[in-house]
């Protein structure tokens, strides 16, 4: 499969493309104000610990107060003192090792907001005012503020640092056992300290040496850590991960990539400096787009991103999905759409949902969606049908980095999943609420103004003086009152037996009107 990182950094914001076959799968956007803060480490100070939700507030210098749960936790100790550190092999299960492995974030505890059996409550572990070194696990989301963890991980090019557990992974995308073996024995006998280490994917066939300075690279950076937590205090940055462009090539090139082009000459010498220190091997995998033509649109780019930000989108066969995001979950509907069928009833549905399931897996990944996800496929008689709409979901999204988890069709065809959600999907990064329906979604119809008008005069009853009610309206509600709806006006000057002057204004919301009262004399 052809694999390409597209990356476009000229201008005000950073855009990283991942191209397989030529078509866009993923994609990373990264603004100067906006930046992905997952991955850093800072010292940070407790502000409240709240026992009810066990959980507590961390004032850690950013712009919205961080929070942490009780099972972030290291035993309510920030540094561990020399030598102590928790063995927990459960706590890392073959499904987190890959997940770190192909994440640049770091490892983290549940987050279930619950104390684990055995482990002390929030309150006898973490007192306000208290300092503790913390790592950001998940990058403030809409009003949520950023998730932290004391559960410190570094990721390297081949090996993640994991300096408060003592435990070693490999991962699972290392099929070879005799490989695996090789690895875990070459980690373990180079090991000084009591770390924890999980060996990523790019390290297959990887030499003794080339992991020992690894190591040593990320041994020596966690030293760097701890030594300017004693130096600075609370709240500070000890540490900031890399940039958007730089954590791509980092995790994606040579296993989810095979050759970068960057359009802007600095980024360009930047990122070769960066492959020539940590990946000299692929240092013939970077070129220079030098073409008159924007870098996204010489790739046919632009569209894919514009389309990834539509609520709806079209399927091939003539179906639909729409796609709404709210504060708690993502709910994805499935329609037949202009799609007929050829046969019968049940094919139609069929080959609509089959085709939704691979477009869906599609979106999600392009988008970035995380957290409850809800499907809700046409209904479907037959089970086995629903059991193959289900294992086609499943093998589609196999191909996503992110952890997922899906649960059986259920009897009303609805299929709900989770996927591991660390930084805003694309549409959050690149969209705001609407201004004009304040993220509603939906306005007040043209009629129902129109009725909201004739009753805020009525309202005003009707008047013994000599005047005239002057109402002010969006043009098309003015159109609406003097042409359709003009009945509606005659009978309401009936009615409160005074005359009614209607006058379009353009800088009005469509939902906006004022009615006012003239006397005659001009005064009112």
């Amino acid at each position: 499969m052809d694999k390409e990182l597209i990356i476009n950094a000229l201008g005000p914001e950073i855009r990283v493309a991942l191209m397989e076959n030529n078509a866009l799968v993923e994609i990373y956007v990264e603004r100067q104000d906006e930046a992905n803060i997952s991955g850093n480490i800072y010292k940070g100070r407790i502000q409240r610990v709240l026992p009810g939700m066990q959980a507590a507030f961390v004032e850690a210098g950013l712009k919205q107060a961080a929070f942490i749960y009780v099972d972030e936790v290291l035993n309510g100790r920030n540094p561990p003192p020399e030598g102590m550190y928790i063995k927990n092999e459960n706590e890392y299960a073959e499904e987190d090792e890959s997940q770190a492995e192909e994440e640049s974030g770091p490892i983290s505890g549940r987050g279930t907001g619950a104390a684990p059996e055995g482990r002390p409550p929030i309150e006898q572990m973490l007192k306000e005012g208290q300092e503790l070194l913390v790592q950001v696990a998940r990058s403030p989301i809409g009003s949520k503020g950023a998730r932290l963890t004391t559960y410190i991980s570094l990721p390297g090019r081949f090996l993640v640092l994991m300096p408060t557990v003592d435990h070693l992974g490999i991962s699972r995308r290392i099929a070879d056992e005799a490989e695996r073996t090789r690895l875990r024995e070459l980690v373990e006998s180079m090991r000084t300290h009591p770390y924890g280490y999980i060996v990523r994917t790019a390290a297959e066939g990887v030499s003794a040496d080339v992991l020992a300075q690894d190591m040593e690279f990320l041994n020596n950076l966690w030293n760097d850590i701890q030594q300017r937590y004693q130096e600075v205090s609370a709240p500070s940055m000890l540490h900031q991960e890399l940039t958007v462009t730089l954590r791509c090539v980092r995790d994606l090139l040579a296993h989810e990539a095979d050759r970068v082009i960057i359009d802007a000459p600095a980024v360009y010498k930047t990122v070769k400096q960066f492959i020539q220190k940590f990946m000299p091997r692929l240092k013939n995998s970077v070129s220079l787009y030098t073409g008159e033509e924007p870098i996204f649109d010489a790739y046919n780019l632009e569209v894919d991103v514009q389309r990834a930000l539509k609520k709806k989108v079209w399927l091939k066969c003539g179906g639909y999905i729409v796609i709404e995001i709210t504060e708690a979950l993502v709910a994805i509907d499935v329609n037949t759409g202009r799609y007929v069928g050829k046969r019968n009833f049940a094919e139609t549905i069929l080959k609509t949902n089959l085709e939704a399931v691979k477009e869906i897996a599609y979106q999600i990944r392009l988008r970035n969606l995380g957290g409850i996800i809800i499907l809700d496929f046409i209904d479907m008689e037959s089970k086995a049908d629903q059991e193959k709409v289900y294992n086609t979901l499943k093998e589609a999204l196999s191909r996503d980095k992110a952890k997922t988890n899906v649960l059986p069709m259920s009897d009303m065809g609805l299929i709900q999943m989770t996927r591991k959600r660390v930084v805003k999907s694309l549409p959050r990064m690149m969209c705001e609420p609407c201004f004009y329906c304040e993220g509603e979604g939906m306005l007040l119809s043209r009629r129902s103004i129109c009725y909201n008008v004739f009753r805020d005069v009525r309202r005003q009853g009707a008047e013994t003086r000599p005047s005239k009610i002057q109402i002010k309206v969006h043009p098309v509600i003015a159109d609406l009152l003097l042409g359709q709806e003009s009945s509606l006006i005659s009978d309401l000057e009936e009615q409160v037996n005074r005359q009614i002057c209607i006058y379009p204004q353009r800088d009005y919301h469509l939902e906006q009107y004022e009615i006012t009262e003239v006397l005659e004399d001009g005064l009112n």
